[in-house]
């Protein structure tokens, strides 16, 4: 008697007018999604491989695991890595993960 009655159903079917509008959020989060980590991402890969393409012969490096050393032979999937007088080392090249500036490892 002194409540009314609640019409849900004309509510929501208001709502649906234009459905351009409502893939609108959609849409823009795909944007900031893309800008915010997928952009960023792809960056980082073009940087690292143009690294590993540019590695030569007495480049001083870190790799992945940690190791420190000099290449001494490069191969198209692997390198030769010198780590101490004597002790060299054969990994991929894809383990190289920084090119050090020349003199770090005396």
């Amino acid at each position: 008697m002194f409540i009314s009655n609640a019409y849900a159903q004309a509510a929501a079917g208001a709502d649906a007018g234009n459905p351009l509008l409502s893939m609108l959020p959609l849409v823009l989060m795909f944007v900031v999604l893309y800008f915010v980590m997928i952009r960023p991402q792809m960056k980082r890969q073009k940087e690292t491989k143009a690294m590993l393409e540019a590695l030569s012969k007495g480049d001083e490096v870190a790799t992945a695991g940690g190791i420190l050393g000099k290449i001494t032979q490069l191969g198209e999937h692997h390198l030769h890595l010198e780590i101490a007088a004597g002790v060299e080392i054969q990994m991929q090249r894809n383990a190289v993960i920084q090119v050090l500036p020349k003199g770090s490892l005396k």
